[in-house]
């Protein structure tokens, strides 16, 4: 028999696709023929691919026409992952090769790029991969040997690291396995070790001097995962409270760990045998980056963006209003939706994008005006307005807590002074808060208040009499939007959900709205007055 398939997977964003790759081995004119819809690196596959064999295991078919048909044709691939299941359905298909036959191929995926020598070399992307073989019905796969951990993962999977042609050869015949070099690692060391993840490994919120109202905003977003801006003077503390969020936010939870393995593993920057990441991810791009870098795309191979790589953590975007105007207007997607879609020609992608974004301003250009006091500010009102003016009104409308960040004094170190909370404490009542909301969406599609949609919220969690007359009055007075209404609603529950209430009062309703005021006259203080007065 003159023709035999293995099975690799495509990637389509973070979505896997499984791929027959079909080889026909018969006379004919000889040469080499790919087709089904390949990209430029998948059709470098056919020299790799003869080198390979001729090296490692055996002869190519040089005699032969070899035709290879990656199916659904109608599906973009890319990419050199294939390389390896290109090569055993040669090996399959060759009449001449009688120990591996098409037969032995079935079950398996293979996912690996080939050497000239024949050695494998790691790609990215193996997680994802492995999960679409897996619900497809696969349950042996190949990789190349420092990705076996990353494949494991997947639970039911049995996992085949090796290092060479000749090796997988050698497992399908049930032959001995010969020895090969080691495969070289995904990644390199970097040269400059002083920055880095663990750069912020010894923040704790308790090095925060005084902002009791801004911390506890802080608190309330992190609980129910609400986008939030922080506006400011320069040296406020804007910076120093949005690197402590990560420290307030619980342990990924199983699933929530597989999602941003595999969009890292799709990006390539999952750290070799790091295993499931288990502390939500922080990202903080440079007002000066691309659309590209931030929201995801590239050229080629569609890739997920920064928004993406910190999905179930925190992106913190310093500086907005000096971000490009298209990465600020792109942005409306994942703070509505919590995913976003990138095309590319004929390739679109779509990624999830469900991270608690922090934003970051000053009131300024200069940095130095304040509300109060004005500061040594020597913008004018013109150019103040200008400044802040590039936060469009879409973008406004949809972060859903506003604090203003005042410059604090440095209070003196005295023995009666209440003890700071540590983000240790700050992290026990989110993850009570977050536990609260996971029981009440049990059988939602989301897990934290911050996704509920609207209608659902308002049909099966409204908000009592009294709630509601202060929500309404803020919309019949222009106070907020129809999309503020909902982004209120739901940031009643989330300050409900901290305090241990069963449901969002008429006191969680005025926090609420004071958290979503962009007025700095309308404070946490003056809500919790207005309760107590009433």
């Amino acid at each position: 028999m003159a023709f035999a398939t293995a099975r690799s997977l495509a990637l389509k964003g973070a979505d896997g696709h499984v791929i027959d790759v079909q080889v026909d081995v018969s006379p004919g004119v000889v040469g080499t023929t790919l087709v089904g819809r390949v990209d430029k690196s998948l059709s470098e596959a056919r020299d790799r691919v003869r080198m390979a064999i001729n090296n490692d295991c055996g002869r190519w078919p040089a005699t032969k026409r070899v035709t290879v048909l990656l199916s659904p044709a109608d599906l973009p691939k890319g990419g050199t992952h294939y390389d390896l299941a290109i090569a055993v359905a040669v090996l399959a298909a060759d009449t001449s090769c009688k120990d591996l036959t098409a037969d032995l191929l079935d079950g398996w995926a293979f996912v690996g790029e080939l050497s000239v020598s024949g050695g494998l070399r790691p790609v990215p992307g193996v997680l994802p991969m492995v999960i679409a073989a897996a619900a497809h019905g696969l349950t042996r796969v190949f990789v190349p040997e420092p990705q076996a951990a990353e494949a494991s993962l997947v639970p039911g999977m049995t996992v085949f690291g090796v290092r060479s042609l000749a090796q997988v050869s050698a497992v399908l015949r049930g032959a001995e396995v010969p020895e090969a070099s080691p495969v070289v690692a995904p990644s390199a060391s970097p040269l400059a070790t002083w920055r880095g993840e663990d750069r912020l490994a010894g923040v704790d919120m308790r090095d925060v001097d005084g902002l009791d109202d801004v911390r506890y905003a802080v608190e309330v977003a992190a609980a129910g995962g609400h986008p939030l801006m922080l506006v400011g003077p320069r040296g406020s503390g804007k910076t120093s409270l949005a690197e402590r969020i990560p420290t307030i936010l619980p342990d990924l939870t199983t699933e929530q760990s597989l999602e941003v393995t595999a969009l890292h593993s799709v990006a390539g920057t999952l750290p070799d045998g790091s295993g499931l990441l288990r502390r939500p991810p922080w990202y903080a791009p440079h007002h000066s980056a691309t659309g590209a870098s931030v929201l995801g795309g590239g050229t080629g191979r569609v890739r997920p963006g920064q928004v993406s790589l910190a999905h179930h953590g925190v992106l913190f975007l310093d500086e907005f209003p000096h971000f490009r105007a298209d990465v600020v207007e792109a942005m409306r997607q994942p703070l509505e939706s919590g995913e976003v879609t990138i095309a590319r020609g004929e390739e679109s992608a779509t990624y999830p994008a469900r991270s608690l974004v922090v934003l970051a301003a000053n009131s300024c250009p200069c940095g130095n005006y304040h509300a109060q006091s004005g500061g040594s500010c020597e913008c004018s009102a013109v150019q103040r307005q200008h400044y802040l003016r590039k936060l469009s009104g879409p973008i406004v409308d949809r972060v859903d807590i506003w604090m203003e960040v005042r410059p604090q004094p440095r209070l003196p170190d005295v023995d009666w002074a209440p003890a700071k909370e540590s983000s240790a404490d700050v992290r026990a009542r989110v993850a009570e808060a977050r536990e609260r909301q996971a029981r009440r969406y049990r059988d939602c599609a989301w897990a934290i208040n911050a996704g509920v949609p609207g209608p659902v919220l308002e049909e099966r969690w409204p908000l009592s009499r009294a709630a509601r007359h202060h929500v309404d009055g803020a919309l019949a007075t222009g106070q907020i939007t129809r999309r503020g209404l909902t982004r209120v609603h739901r940031l009643a529950w989330t300050v409900a959900d901290c305090a241990g209430e069963p449901g969002p009062g008429e006191h969680e309703a005025l926090v609420a709205l004071a958290l979503r005021s962009t007025d700095p006259a309308t404070s946490l203080a003056a809500a919790i007055v207005t309760v107590a007065a009433s």
